[in-house]
């Protein structure tokens, strides 16, 4: 999926939120410190990491995959 940013970034944390993959904030600290987010192909344990246009995250959903493009 594609998220559009108006700004010059987003937390991690707040794009699982916006995007609708986390329900709440718990839930994506929760998916970020497991080890199940990475970030341009590396795994990121850091909730506050600016995603910025051109960035890349993917989530383990667990046998599932999520893919988000920010643009």
């Amino acid at each position: 999926m594609q998220i559009e940013i108006s700004t010059e970034y987003i937390k991690l944390d707040q794009l699982l939120k916006f995007s609708g993959i986390a329900e709440n904030g718990g839930m994506a600290k929760e998916m970020i410190l497991s080890g199940a987010v990475a970030v341009n192909g590396e795994v990121c344990l850091m909730r506050g990491k600016k995603i910025r246009s051109g960035d890349a995250v993917t989530v383990d959903l667990g046998g599932d995959t999520a893919d988000i493009t920010v643009i």
